[in-house]
C-alpha cells in the first residue's frame, strides 16, 4: 500500500510539473510581451512590429523560450517606410525565473530564422540603421543599473538561417548582396576575453565597389574562430577554411572598433594555390555548367590586403592582384578551347582616399577558334576627375561560341560581331566640351544576331546595328530587328555613356523608333491580366515595370499597330521622356474603338515601385460606347450605365491614382475630373428607367433616344458626382444629376415632366395617390396637363431603388439638384485657384445660363421662346442672384486666389 501511495504522489506530481510547465508560459506572456515592447521603444527610433509572441517551456529545456513572430523594424523620419529587418522568427533563450522575478532577463542563446536585411547609406551620408536612440541620462546608462536595460545578454551561442541581406552604400559606391546565408557562433560571451567559433556558409555572393564588379553570384563557406578581447574591441583571427566558388584563400589579421562608427583593421589574404582552374570558376556561367568535369591548365594568382581606418569619412588603404598566364579550359564534350588566356588586374589604393583609387588591367587577352580578343583598362582619379585610358577589339562568330562554353538548354546564339574601341582622358574634357582634348573612336557592329533562350524562347533577332564612337557621343545610325513578332527599326545618339558605365550617372540620350505592330499581351507577359483583363491576374508573382532611376532618355515612337487584350490602336505616335524614375508621355495619339484618342501624363515608380504613381489626361472623340465598355475595366467603374447605352462619346478626362503589382487602376486611390460628350445613342434594358417605366405605366421611358447629352463628372475616394444634365425627349424631359461608387450604388435625382396623356392607368393612379398624399399634409396641387415629378435614384444599378413625388411635395428634395450644381462650383474653384477668376467667370456663364433655361421650360415643362415675357424678367434676377453669390464666394476665396494668381 505505501508503494501505491508513493507511485500515485509521484504520478500527482508529474502531473502537476507537467501543467506547470504548460501553464506557467502563458501565465507571463502578458508581462513578457510588455518588457520586449517596452525595451524595443525605449532603445530604438523605428516603428517595430511583431504578430504574436509564442513562449515555451519545452522548445529551449531548461530555458524559457521566446520567440517573436514576424517581426518588422520599419524606419521613419527620411527613411520612413522603408524596412530595415523583417524576421520571420526571432527566437530567443533566456532565464526563467528572472523573467518570473521581473529583474533583468537573461539571454542565453538567439535564433533568427529567415531574416531579410536591406541597409542603406544614401547620398548625403545617412544610415537607415542608425536607429538606436541616445542616451539621455548617463546615469541610466551606468554599469550594475537596472534601469538601464531589462535585458542582459548571457549569450552562449546564437544562429541565423536563410538570411538574404542588401547593403547599398550610394555616397561610398559600395554594393554588397548576399542570398540564402546561414551562420552560427558559439562562445562565451560573459568573459572578457573568449574565442568564437563561427561558421558561414551563402548560395550566392555579389559584391562591387566603385561600379566594378568584383564578385558576381558567388558560392562561399567560412569556418573560422574568432579571438575577442572586449577591453579593447579587438577581434583577431586566422584561417585557411575560406572558399569562393572553387577557389581556396588563406587569410588573417584583425578589426578593432575605435567607436560606434569608426574601425581599425589589417587583414591579408590570398589563394593557397596557383592552379588556373581555382580562378575561373569565379566566373558564373562557367562554374555553374559541369564545372567538375571542364579540363584546364595554367597558372593563376589572387591576393590582397586591407589595411586603415575605417569610418563615416575614411576608408582603409587596399590593393587587389589577379594573374592568370597561359589559361586554357575546355568542356571535354565540346569541340574547341578557350585558349591563350593572359589577364592583369591591379586595385589599389594607397591611404584610403576614394580618389587615389587605381585601376589597372594592362593587359586582358584569349582566344576562340583562333579568333583573338584584346581589351586593356585604365581608371584613375575616379572621384575629382574620371580619367580613363581603354581599348577592345576583336572579331567574334557568335554562332561558334557554344562550341567553347556550354548553355542553358534551349539557348541559341548566332551572328556576327565586330569591334574595334578606343577611349583615352579626363572626363571633364567631355563636361566641358573640349571635345579635342579627349580622344574617342570606333565602331561597333552587330549583324544577323539571334538570341533564344527560356526566357526569350520565340527570340531576339537584330539584321544589322552599327555604332560609332566619337569625343562628343555614340551615334546609333543603324539599328533593324524583331521582337515578338514586331519588326523594328531606330536610330539616335547616346552622350555620356562613360559617366554611365563608370560613375552611373543617368545615361542621356534620343532615340527615333518605328515599328509595324506590337502585340502587348506577349511583351508585357501579362496573359490579358492587365487593365483590360476579364480574369484576375496573379499579383503575387506580378512585380510593375520599375522605371530605371539612371536614365534620362527621349524616345519619339511610331507604331502601325498596337494590341493590348481587347483593344487595337492603329497609327500610333508620341513621345516618352524617362528620367528621374518616370516616364512621362507626350503627345500619345492613336486611332481605336472608331475613334481618336489623344494622351499626356507621367507613370511613376520613384516613390513606390510595387504601387506606379500615374497622372494622365486623356482627349478622346468618337469612340464607340459598347467598344470602350466593354475593352476597359476602368471605363465599367467611373460610366456603369455604359452597358445599358449604344453610340459613341467624346470625353477629356485628367486622372491622378496608383497601380497595382498587376499594372492594373486601383479603382479607389484614383480622383479627377472630366467631361463627355455624347452626341446620339439609345438607352434600353436600364433597370432604374425600366422600373420608373413600370411604375408610372409609360413604355416611352424603356428605350429612349438621346442625343447632344454634355455633362460634367468628378470623382474621387471610390464615388464619382456628376453634374445635372437635360435630357430632352419627345413629349417629355428630364434633369438628371447626383453620384454613383464605383461599387455600383446609386444615389441620383431625376426631375421629370411629361404630358398626363402619356400615364397609363397605373401611372395616373399612382399620381392622384401622390395627390392624396400631399393634400393630407396640407400642401395644395393643382394638376395641369403637365405632370412635375421628383424621382429618387439609390440601390444598386442592376437593382435599384426608384421613391417618386410630385416636385410640389418634394421640399428640400427638389433642391439638390440646384445644392449639388452650387458644390460642384465651389469644388472647381477650389481645384484650379491659379485660374481661378475666369474659372469663376466662365462657371458663371455656364450656371446663368442653365438657370434661365430652367426658368425658360419652368423645371422642364414650361412655356417656350413664345410664351410669357416673365421669363426674361425672371432670367435677369435669376443672373442678379447668382452674380451676387458668386462675388461672396469669389470675396471668400479672395487672399488664397490671390497668392496662387502670382504665381
Amino acid at each position: 500500500m505505501k508503494l501505491k501511495k508513493v507511485l500515485k504522489g509521484i504520478g500527482i506530481g508529474l502531473i502537476v510539473l507537467i501543467a506547470l510547465l504548460i501553464a506557467i508560459p502563458y501565465l507571463f506572456k502578458g508581462q513578457i510581451m510588455a518588457k520586449i515592447k517596452t525595451e524595443l521603444n525605449k532603445n530604438l527610433n523605428a516603428r517595430v512590429e511583431f504578430k504574436d509572441v509564442d513562449i515555451s517551456l519545452f522548445r529551449r529545456f531548461p530555458r524559457l523560450a521566446v520567440a517573436l513572430e514576424e517581426l518588422a523594424i520599419t524606419g521613419v523620419d527620411h527613411f520612413n517606410g522603408d524596412t530595415l529587418l523583417a524576421v520571420k522568427r526571432l527566437d530567443i533563450a533566456m532565464n526563467l525565473m528572472s523573467a518570473i522575478r521581473g529583474e533583468k532577463i537573461d539571454v542565453y542563446n538567439v535564433v533568427l530564422q529567415q531574416p531579410r536585411i536591406y541597409a542603406v547609406v544614401d547620398e548625403e551620408g545617412r544610415a537607415n540603421w542608425d536607429i538606436a536612440k541616445p542616451d539621455t541620462d548617463t546615469a541610466a546608462a551606468a554599469p550594475g543599473d537596472t534601469a538601464a536595460s531589462e535585458f542582459a545578454f548571457s549569450l552562449q551561442q546564437y544562429s541565423i538561417e536563410n538570411a538574404t541581406i542588401k547593403y547599398d552604400d550610394l555616397q561610398g559606391h559600395m554594393h554588397l548582396k548576399i542570398d540564402a546565408l546561414n551562420h552560427k557562433g558559439k562562445g562565451d560571451f560573459t568573459q572578457d576575453e573568449f574565442v568564437l567559433q563561427t561558421s558561414t556558409t551563402t548560395e550566392s555572393l555579389s559584391f562591387a565597389y566603385g561600379f566594378i564588379p568584383y564578385l558576381l553570384d558567388t558560392k562561399a563557406e567560412i569556418a573560422a574562430d574568432i579571438k575577442i578581447d572586449n577591453k579593447t574591441s579587438t577581434y583577431a583571427f586566422k584561417t585557411d577554411k575560406i572558399s569562393i566558388n572553387n577557389l581556396k584563400l588563406s587569410t588573417e589579421g584583425f578589426v578593432q572598433l575605435l567607436n560606434d562608427s569608426t574601425y581599425k583593421m589589417d587583414v591579408q589574404f590570398a589563394s593557397q594555390s596557383t592552379d588556373f582552374k581555382d580562378i575561373l570558376s569565379l566566373i558564373p556561367a562557367v562554374y555553374s555548367k559541369d564545372f567538375a568535369s571542364i579540363k584546364t591548365s595554367g597558372n593563376a594568382t589572387f591576393s590582397g590586403f586591407v589595411k586603415g581606418t575605417y569610418s563615416d569619412v575614411q576608408m582603409p588603404a587596399y590593393q587587389l592582384h589577379l594573374g592568370v598566364k597561359n589559361g586554357f579550359f575546355q568542356y571535354p564534350d565540346l569541340p574547341k578551347p578557350v585558349k591563350n588566356i593572359q589577364l592583369a588586374v591591379n586595385v589599389s589604393n594607397p591611404d584610403g582616399v576614394p580618389d587615389h583609387t587605381i585601376v589597372d588591367m594592362p593587359q586582358a587577352h584569349l582566344e576562340m577558334d583562333d579568333s583573338p580578343i584584346d581589351m586593356r583598362l585604365m581608371v584613375k582619379t575616379p572621384v575629382s576627375d574620371l580619367y580613363i585610358d581603354a581599348a577592345a577589339k576583336g572579331k567574334l562568330d557568335l554562332g561558334k561560341v557554344g562550341q567553347f562554353v556550354k548553355f542553358e538548354k534551349g539557348t541559341q546564339l548566332a551572328g556576327l560581331l565586330n569591334a574595334d574601341l578606343q577611349a583615352r582622358g579626363y572626363m571633364s574634357a567631355i563636361e566641358k566640351q573640349q571635345y579635342e582634348a579627349f580622344h574617342a573612336a570606333g565602331n561597333l557592329s552587330v549583324n544577323n544576331l539571334l538570341y533564344k533562350s527560356k526566357d526569350y524562347p520565340e527570340g531576339v533577332k537584330v539584321s544589322s546595328l552599327h555604332m560609332a564612337f566619337n569625343p562628343k557621343n555614340v551615334t546609333i545610325s543603324d539599328f533593324n530587328g524583331q521582337y515578338l513578332g514586331t519588326n523594328f527599326s531606330a536610330n539616335g545618339e547616346v552622350n555620356n555613356l562613360l559617366a554611365y558605365v563608370l560613375r552611373n550617372e543617368a545615361l542621356n540620350g534620343r532615340l527615333a523608333l518605328k515599328a509595324d505592330q506590337i502585340n502587348l499581351d506577349k511583351w508585357m507577359a501579362t496573359g490579358s491580366s492587365g487593365e483590360t483583363s476579364s480574369k484576375p491576374a496573379d499579383t503575387a508573382a506580378a512585380v510593375p515595370f520599375a522605371v530605371p532611376n539612371n536614365l534620362d532618355f527621349t524616345v519619339q515612337a511610331q507604331a502601325d499597330k498596337v494590341h493590348y487584350d481587347k483593344v487595337d490602336l492603329n497609327n500610333l505616335s508620341g513621345s516618352l521622356l524617362i528620367k528621374d524614375e518616370t516616364v512621362t508621355m507626350k503627345d500619345i495619339k492613336a486611332n481605336a474603338l472608331q475613334g481618336s484618342m489623344k494622351i499626356d501624363g507621367t507613370y511613376s515608380t520613384k516613390n513606390d515601385k510595387n504601387h506606379p504613381d500615374i497622372s494622365l489626361a486623356y482627349d478622346v472623340k468618337e469612340l464607340d460606347v459598347q467598344q470602350t465598355f466593354k475593352a476597359f475595366n476602368t471605363v465599367q467603374k467611373l460610366m456603369p450605365i455604359g452597358q445599358f447605352l449604344s453610340g459613341k462619346l467624346s470625353s477629356q478626362l485628367t486622372v491622378k491614382g496608383k497601380l497595382g503589382k498587376d499594372m492594373s487602376p486601383q479603382i479607389n486611390t484614383l480622383s479627377g475630373d472630366g467631361n463627355l460628350l455624347l452626341i446620339q445613342g439609345f438607352l434600353k434594358k436600364f433597370a432604374p428607367l425600366d422600373q420608373l417605366a413600370n411604375q408610372l405605366n409609360v413604355s416611352a421611358l424603356q428605350d429612349i433616344s438621346i442625343r447632344d447629352i454634355k455633362n460634367y463628372f468628378a470623382f474621387q475616394n471610390g464615388r464619382m458626382t456628376v453634374n445635372p444634365f437635360r435630357v430632352k425627349l419627345p413629349n417629355m424631359n428630364m434633369l438628371i444629376g447626383g453620384s454613383h461608387g464605383f461599387d455600383q450604388s446609386m444615389d441620383y435625382t431625376m426631375q421629370l415632366a411629361l404630358p398626363r396623356a402619356l400615364l397609363g392607368q397605373k401611372g395616373n393612379a399612382l399620381v392622384n395617390n401622390l395627390v392624396s398624399q400631399a393634400t393630407s399634409k396640407g400642401i395644395p396641387v393643382q394638376l395641369s396637363d403637365t405632370v412635375y415629378l421628383n424621382v429618387l435614384l439609390g440601390g444598386n444599378i442592376m437593382k435599384p431603388s426608384v421613391k417618386t413625388d410630385l416636385k410640389e411635395a418634394a421640399g428640400k428634395a427638389a433642391e439638390n439638384l440646384k445644392d449639388q450644381a452650387t458644390a460642384m462650383i465651389k469644388n472647381k474653384v477650389d481645384s484650379a485657384k491659379q485660374t481661378v477668376k475666369d474659372s469663376l467667370a466662365q462657371v458663371k456663364n455656364q450656371a446663368v445660363s442653365a438657370v434661365k433655361d430652367e426658368l425658360k421650360n419652368k423645371l422642364l415643362g414650361g412655356k417656350d421662346s413664345t410664351g410669357s415675357g416673365n421669363i426674361k424678367d425672371a432670367g435677369k434676377a435669376a443672373e442678379k442672384t447668382l452674380n451676387n453669390t458668386l462675388k461672396g464666394l469669389l470675396n471668400k476665396r479672395k487672399n488664397t486666389a490671390a497668392d496662387t494668381t502670382k504665381h
